[in-house]
């Protein structure tokens, strides 16, 4: 019953960022903005290592892992996201990073001898491939060049995450999840605040209104730190097909809530483009869960 309640709160708070980021963008800029809201979370989670002990690596190689992965999941990833939806909607930001699963599969077929493309993944890859694409040419035909540019943007930024994730499942296995986000961030959030100064200025001339300061401490707080926590204490309690569902429910919500609450519009195009991402990730995850069921022996 946790393990349920745990799993819905977190498609909830990752389906909910992209609103918040979306809230924050409307005062605050891009890459500022991503790098403030790291620097929060590491503070908080270097005291959590402190508290409890964790130990961090000792190995140049562990190190530099961190210091690669965090340029590529946090620097990247997140200054592309915050940059890019600025001008598209965040249902929209929320379906194309969708794609993470996919790309990820291609790069870890060159890094993970156990995680081949198979012909089902492949074709999971191609519908995923060809939503992306349908939502490029609506961009570009209706949106405008800006809007293609965010779409870019957000899909760049999946990249980096997924070449990140397989990067660290292929050469992290022996560091504690906390210290992987932990260092990750910190390498990640010094060039987003390095290129957030010299391009965007000081933040204490930002325009900090109320909703900025929620939004900031929201994805700081509620989006990195208690998702991170709540995440790896679910992926301990339930098998990892389950957990991958969350990707599938993550960009609904997001549609959702940005229509409700911020009044966003999606054509049939985007729609189109959409579900097809969605069921190359579903037929991924259906993939997944065969392979794990043929591997349980009988009885």
């Amino acid at each position: 019953m946790k393990s349920r309640i745990v799993w819905l709160l977190l498609c909830c708070i990752w389906g909910s960022t992209w609103l918040f980021i979306k809230i924050g963008l409307r005062d605050l800029p891009p890459i500022s903005f991503a790098a403030i809201r790291f620097l929060i979370a590491v503070l908080i989670l270097a005291a959590i290592i402190a508290v409890r002990r964790l130990s961090l690596p000792r190995s140049a190689r562990d190190w530099w892992m961190l210091a690669g992965t965090g340029v590529l999941a946090f620097a990247l990833n997140y200054g592309l996201i915050f940059w890019g939806e600025q001008y598209i909607s965040s249902g929209l930001a929320a379906l194309l990073q969708a794609t993470i699963p996919a790309f990820g599969l291609v790069i870890a077929h060159f890094y993970l001898p156990a995680e081949r493309m198979t012909p089902l993944k492949l074709v999971g890859v191609i519908l995923g491939i060809a939503g992306v694409g349908i939502i490029f040419s609506n961009q570009l035909t209706f949106a405008g060049p800006k809007a293609l540019a965010g779409s870019v943007a957000l899909v760049i930024s999946s990249i980096c995450v997924a070449y990140s994730n397989v990067l660290v499942k292929a050469y992290a296995k022996n560091v504690e999840p906390t210290v992987i986000a932990g260092g990750q961030m910190f390498f990640g959030l010094i060039p987003l605040a390095i290129i957030g100064f010299a391009t965007e200025g000081n933040p204490g001339n930002f325009h900090w209104t109320g909703m900025a300061i929620i939004s900031l401490f929201y994805l700081a707080i509620v989006g990195s730190v208690i998702a991170f926590i709540l995440y790896y204490w679910l992926v301990r309690r339930i098998d990892v097909t389950k957990s991958m569902l969350i990707a599938l429910v993550t960009p609904v919500t997001a549609v959702i809530l940005g229509m409700l609450v911020l009044h966003e519009e999606m054509n049939w195009r985007t729609l189109v483009g959409g579900a097809l991402i969605m069921s190359g990730i579903a037929l991924l995850v259906i993939h997944r869960k065969k392979r794990e069921a043929a591997l349980i022996p009988e009885s």
